[in-house]
């Protein structure tokens, strides 16, 4: 797959809440995640496809009620593709909270091989 094809069905997995679909098809066994920051709920970086749908799963657990989510067209350059995404989501322990962020993606031999967001 390009790099085209790999973010439209990128896109079109988080769109409908196939997040651990989006990372078995689509990502590279030694792929890996980078944070903007540590948090309590995540390292700042997470190697490995199935640790990433690890961290994912425990995303998904703390979310109670997702309000709105919404992810944008990707922006391809070469082997690099960039989504935003934006929701509003009620977590536990903290209540209704509105998150924005860059997503940076790299391909290689048709597969995402690393992920980076970017957010405050």
């Amino acid at each position: 797959m390009e790099t085209k094809e790999i973010a439209d069905k990128l896109v079109e997995y988080c769109q409908t809440n196939q997040w651990e679909r989006a990372y078995r098809e689509l990502f590279a066994e030694n792929a890996r995640g980078i944070e903007a920051k540590e948090s309590p709920m995540f390292p700042i970086e997470t190697i490995g496809r199935d640790a990433m749908i690890e961290k994912g799963k425990k995303f998904t657990e703390q979310v109670e009620k997702v309000h709105s989510y919404e992810i944008s067209e990707p922006l391809v350059a070469g082997s690099f593709f960039t989504v935003k995404t934006s929701m509003t989501a009620d977590f536990k322990g903290a209540g209704n909270v509105h998150m924005e962020e860059i997503c940076l993606y790299r391909t290689e031999n048709g597969k995402i091989i690393s992920e980076q967001f970017f957010y405050d």
